[in-house]
């Protein structure tokens, strides 16, 4: 059977919405790629082979689908809007190894979605250009479920992927950035000008790529708590540790000696900030907390 229209230009991207009658919603971060180089750059970055699955997040019309299904051996798409299913059916024909699922990929239980779609034995890469109201929750729930999964590209807002990768010590750096870096190495792949979607977003965007580690680059002795932690250091920036400690629901008002007691012993000085520590310091803080409770 013939292959649907490739549709990875402005012109027939535009003509694909008129026919359908479609008027695409801010609401859902709708912008879609229309530009062949960084539709490839993507595919490339995700390490597509025949005997490999990817699980794609909104795919839109189907631009960046109909690239990937030239790779992998199996295609799952997730879409939320049901308004763009009958565009995909056009553009998508023709690809047989390609399943599109009309649903919330928040709601959907990608385990199950696992076991119907994908050969145990297949390695599976997610490829998403992610809603920018909804990449932390997206990317946390693919890296909380501890999925089989064997690589994450995804393209979001450029100051997004900054802070996915950032080092300790920037204004960048923060708690995605360590709750990422916990499941997976980054890489920033390419930056992406707002001008290459329709219709252009006001910001640029970013590819970044992040291979799944095999174990944790550090000791902790309960992830839940290692992440509420590190959340409390930060929950408000400009203040030291142990006062953002003082105000997190593991010590009192009055703790303060211990607060500061506990940071000398695990080697951080009470007066520094969340942004200074490293995934090791927060670590460390982590295991002194957890005789407490």
């Amino acid at each position: 059977m013939e292959q649907g229209l490739d549709v990875s230009t402005p012109g027939r991207t535009r003509e694909v919405l008129k026919r359908h009658g479609l008027h695409l919603k801010k609401s859902l971060g709708q912008n879609f790629l229309v530009e062949r180089r960084i539709l490839e750059r993507i595919v490339e970055a995700a390490d597509l082979r025949p005997d490999k699955g990817v699980l794609e997040i909104g795919p839109g019309i189907g631009a960046l689908t109909q690239q990937l299904a030239r790779r992998a051996g199996r295609v799952v798409a997730v879409e939320i809007d049901h308004r763009l299913l009958p565009a995909l059916e056009e553009t998508l024909r023709g690809f047989g190894h390609i399943r599109v699922i009309h649903g919330d990929i928040l709601k959907l239980p990608l385990r199950e979605l696992w076991g119907d779609w994908f050969d145990p034995s297949m390695p599976v890469s997610v490829v998403a250009n992610l809603p920018y109201y909804i990449t932390t929750p997206i990317i946390m729930k693919l890296l909380e479920e501890k999925l089989p999964l064997d690589l994450i590209v995804i393209m979001v807002q450029k100051e997004v992927a900054e802070r996915l990768a950032a080092a300790p010590g920037g204004k960048q750096y923060g708690s995605l950035s360590i709750a990422v870096q916990y499941y997976c190495e980054p890489e920033l792949v390419t930056i992406v000008p707002h001008s290459v979607f329709v219709p252009p977003p006001n910001v640029d965007s970013a590819v970044i790529r992040l291979k799944l580690r095999r174990s944790p680059p550090v000791e902790v002795p309960d992830e839940g708590l290692f992440f509420q932690v590190v959340q409390a250091c930060f929950a408000q920036r400009r203040k030291t540790l142990a006062n953002n400690l003082l105000n997190s629901r593991f010590f009192a008002k009055e703790d303060r000696g211990v607060v500061e007691d506990i940071l000398e012993r695990a080697g951080i000085e009470p007066s520094r900030r969340g942004e200074s520590l490293s995934m090791e310091d927060f670590a460390r803080l982590c295991r002194h907390i957890f005789p407490r409770l």
